[in-house]
């Protein structure tokens, strides 16, 4: 079968490639699943330069997230069927016309979840909701996060939104405000225009933003900061644009100003499984009432998957890049 691997670690337009591989066989406790649809992560991406906190051995394959169909049970699966739609996320290797997964890990499809969405089901929308969960705020609390744009951006504003909570969110560049607002993603401004520090502390107004998300790093992660409450926390989320943080230590000592991670998959690993369905039940239940929305930006097939990678840091992109075997 056909399968995207790197040799190397690199730039995936240059390292990426389609190549044949024994199709796998299901141990015990796992599921053969067929891929139907897979998108490209930043996380992903970074995995295949080397620069993730996991790194796989070489060679290695490619992509975590998918939707699929489970085509065989291994010994002992009783919970799934043959033929059954399901998720799987944090599972490597998934950029392939099929691959193995264990059972307790896939996440079944509703019925009415097409396979666009679905395939997108676990991984951004589990961040988000799971760094909102973690953020403690109330109903009509105000966060301020960068990156309002990205994939994660986007899922937090719809989902606090959905929990009474606001948003203010910061773009790099001007066209992103209506890029945000076609969506129906409002309260958010353009650090590329003069005077956007004003505007942004407008539409906190009285209230107070004790909670930033920093997802870009060098002088962005300051930008998020100088509009945080006295006492107020810089949670880091990514690193799109450098690994390095600008941050003045002034308000950091003086406004008592904290500054604390998150990755995601060390979350999910920790939270507890029924506090983890929770939040998956949410999930699905606002992607169905159209209350937050997962859109697509293009598909590709895994033949053309270095095209698919540059393509996911095309400027103004809006949705996710898919693959289909």
């Amino acid at each position: 079968m056909r399968a995207v691997t790197h040799q190397s670690f690199g730039e995936p337009t240059d390292v990426l490639d389609v190549t044949e591989v024994a199709e796998p066989s299901p141990g015990p406790g796992e599921v053969l699943v067929r891929m139907v649809l897979s998108p490209i992560h930043n996380h992903d991406l970074w995995t295949v330069r080397g620069t993730y906190g996991v790194k796989p051995e070489l060679p290695a394959r490619a992509g975590t997230e998918a939707v699929g169909v489970v085509e065989q049970l291994g010994e002992g699966v009783t919970q799934l069927v043959t033929g059954q739609r399901v998720v799987a996320t944090s599972q490597l290797g998934v950029w392939a016309e099929r691959f193995t997964a264990p059972a307790a890990s896939l996440i079944p499809v509703p019925e009415n979840l097409p396979d666009e969405v679905a395939a997108q089901l676990a991984a951004m929308p589990f961040s988000a909701i799971s760094l909102l969960q973690r953020l403690e705020l109330e109903p009509g609390q105000t966060l301020v996060q960068n990156a309002a744009n990205g994939a994660v951006g986007r899922l937090v504003a719809q989902f606090a939104r959905a929990r009474g909570i606001n948003v203010v969110g910061l773009v790099r560049r001007s066209a992103g405000v209506e890029e945000l607002a076609a969506q129906g993603i409002t309260g958010v401004v353009a650090t590329d225009e003069d005077g956007w520090e004003g505007r942004a502390r407008a539409l906190i107004g009285d209230s107070t933003a004790p909670v930033g998300i920093d997802s870009v790093g060098g002088e962005a992660a300051g930008q998020v900061l100088s509009l945080l409450a006295d006492g107020g926390r810089l949670v880091v989320f990514g690193a799109m644009a450098t690994p390095v943080m600008s941050i003045p230590s002034g308000p950091v000592i003086f406004r008592d100003l904290h500054i604390e991670g998150f990755w995601g998959a060390q979350v999910s690993k920790d939270m507890p499984a029924d506090q983890r369905a929770e939040l998956f039940r949410e999930i699905i239940t606002r992607l169905l009432d159209g209350s937050v929305t997962l859109p697509v930006a293009a598909t590709y097939s895994l033949e053309d998957v270095r095209e698919a990678s540059a393509a996911n840091f095309d400027a103004g992109r809006v949705g996710k890049v898919l693959l289909r075997p």
